[in-house]
């Protein structure tokens, strides 16, 4: 009974996982792609693993406040509407492609 459990269990958190970097894939195409894709201003692009490198290490947390607050020339929220969710989601999707 324990093994099914865990079986069932590891299957619901790939899926509520999958589900969340859809969701952080559509944050970030519809509002940082502009700019990262393309390495716009010296923005790091998406899957540049050296580019993020240094921004990986200081963490999650410090990526969300970073785009939250605006850092260099990248403004508060990236210049969008965006929503702390869609801010949180964007960046769970981007290191889930640097690391």
């Amino acid at each position: 009974m324990f093994r099914v459990f865990a079986i069932l269990a590891g299957v619901l958190a790939v899926a509520i996982s999958t589900g969340v970097l859809a969701d952080g894939k559509a944050a970030y195409d519809a509002k940082c792609a502009a700019c990262h894709a393309a390495g716009v201003a010296g923005a790091p692009k998406l899957g540049d693993k050296a580019a993020w490198a240094p921004r990986v290490k200081t963490g999650e947390a410090a990526l969300v406040q970073s785009v939250v607050k605006g850092k260099g020339v990248m403004p508060a929220r990236g210049g969008q509407n965006a929503s702390d969710k869609e801010i949180k989601e964007s960046v769970e999707y981007i290191l889930s492609q640097v690391k």
